[in-house]
């Protein structure tokens, strides 16, 4: 997202650490009394960072692997230093295609391959994948994870309370969740770290594939490895930053596309809602031109929807936003050209926006006259300068329309949870606590503080 945070080095004290104050926008949840669920979420805490600890070390010696959605199936993915390997799948092996060879800045192959719907065992190099599956029960979603170095803005990307986004994968990992889904925003390491500054020493920089690996694949092993996961673009993978290196990885295209261009929307579709994602990746927060809300419009329109379907739209802007003032919320008065492009248009059909860029957790419902709206941006970048506890609930007036907002600013992920034909949902913060409980019915999205 475009920058409200202050250039000054911020990490996150761990449980038990003392060392250095927090950002103070990211201070976990307090705990009213230590008493056994405490120790649980402790215990439990610590055992995923037990557990990432494991797959990191895997992962520097392993070739990357993942599964992603890329439309009503799913594709095995693999960073290869030579020749793409064999896939076997059912027991039967299959050579894997080139999805992407070796450029200069990316001195490897991305290899890919096609996972047959009634896939019950897939292996690549030995280790299992993990399967889609054709109703998911739960669902992580998490986003804006990667880690700031852009001049004199420097994030502790060696540090875990300064960068925390491994703790953030290795909690969620430890959720067994059915599907991932991530709302853009991998890619933050722009600038090289200053000279001297020990908080980012030797971290690479620039969108080639050790920053990718230090960003995303390092960090997010253990939940790579633990669902297929749904990948949005955001605008630090647009073209003037990490362009070359979604389209070459994540994006979900057969073969990767050359810069300048666009992701195609597809749709995922999950016993119930169907995921619609969507490319806002070149949108414009405060100005509304005519070409590009044009060329968002036309995204919308590429969604055609079916009578009595319920949507879920993934895009990484969100189309309403909302910010917190002092004890009460306001319009946040960004996305001009996603609010533009959806005036007019028909959305009967979705339920929901889903999607990250405020570094943030904020709800918005509207009732029945607009999709609810839900922004998660908590991965490990850093958070809005606004985005101080306690948490906030209030109503506010967003693009002509009322809405009950929610708001809390902590670092985490958060757990959808199907139950019957609404959704259940807890943010989970950085010591494994819930933080915020969320519950979705139709469009009626409600959220509040949790415990």
């Amino acid at each position: 997202m475009r920058g409200r945070r202050a250039a000054q080095l911020w990490r996150v004290p761990l449980p038990g650490d003392r060392r250095a104050p927090p950002h103070p926008s990211a201070s976990p949840t307090p705990s009213p009394a230590r008493g056994e669920g405490y120790l649980r979420a402790k215990l439990a805490s610590w055992f995923a960072l037990a557990v990432f600890a494991v797959f990191a070390t895997f992962a520097r010696a392993a070739a990357p692997a993942w599964v992603e959605m890329t439309g009503p199936h799913a594709e095995a993915r693999l960073v290869a230093d030579g020749p793409c390997p064999t896939i076997r799948i059912d027991g039967s092996a299959r050579s894997m295609r080139e999805r992407a060879g070796p450029s200069d800045a990316f001195a490897n192959r991305v290899c890919a391959a096609a996972i047959p719907a009634d896939a019950r065992r897939v292996t690549v190099n030995g280790a299992p994948l993990a399967l889609p599956k054709p109703r998911p029960r739960r669902l992580v979603i998490i986003g804006d994870s990667g880690c700031r170095l852009k001049g004199p803005i420097v994030q502790h990307c060696n540090d875990p309370g300064g960068w925390p986004f491994a703790r953030v994968a290795a909690l969620a990992a430890a959720r067994k969740p059915d599907l991932v889904i991530h709302v853009g925003d991998y890619y933050y390491r722009e600038t090289p770290c200053p000279p001297g500054e020990a908080a980012c020493a030797g971290s690479p920089h620039g969108d080639i594939w050790a920053s990718w690996k230090a960003e995303l694949f390092d960090p997010a092993a253990p939940l790579l490895a633990a669902a297929p996961w749904v990948f949005v673009r955001g605008n630090h993978e647009d073209c003037k930053r990490g362009g070359a290196g979604w389209f070459r990885l994540l994006d979900a295209a057969p073969a990767a596309k050359a810069c300048p261009a666009q992701s195609d929307t597809f749709a995922v579709p999950i016993g119930g809602p169907t995921l619609y994602i969507l490319d806002s990746a070149d949108g414009d927060d405060a100005h509304a031109p005519p070409d590009l809300t044009a060329a968002f419009a036309a995204r919308l329109d590429a969604m055609h929807l079916k009578a009595g379907e319920d949507a879920w739209v993934l895009t990484h802007r969100p189309v309403w936003s909302a910010f917190r003032a002092k004890d009460g919320m306001v319009d946040g008065m960004t996305n001009a050209i996603e609010r533009a492009a959806v005036k007019g248009r028909d959305l009967a059909g979705v339920q929901m926006v889903l999607a990250g860029h405020l570094h943030d957790f904020i709800s918005l419902d509207f009732g029945p006259d607009r999709p609810a709206q839900l922004i998660v941006g908590t991965g490990g970048d850093l958070l809005d300068a606004d985005a101080t506890p306690p948490p906030v609930s209030a109503t506010a007036q967003v693009d002509g329309l009322p809405a009950r907002a929610f708001t809390i600013g902590r670092f985490g992920y958060f757990v959808f949870d199907r139950q019957g034909a609404d959704w259940i949902g807890a943010f989970h913060d950085l010591t494994d606590a819930v933080a915020a409980i969320c519950h979705l019915h139709a469009r009626a999205l409600t959220c509040r503080s949790g415990s």
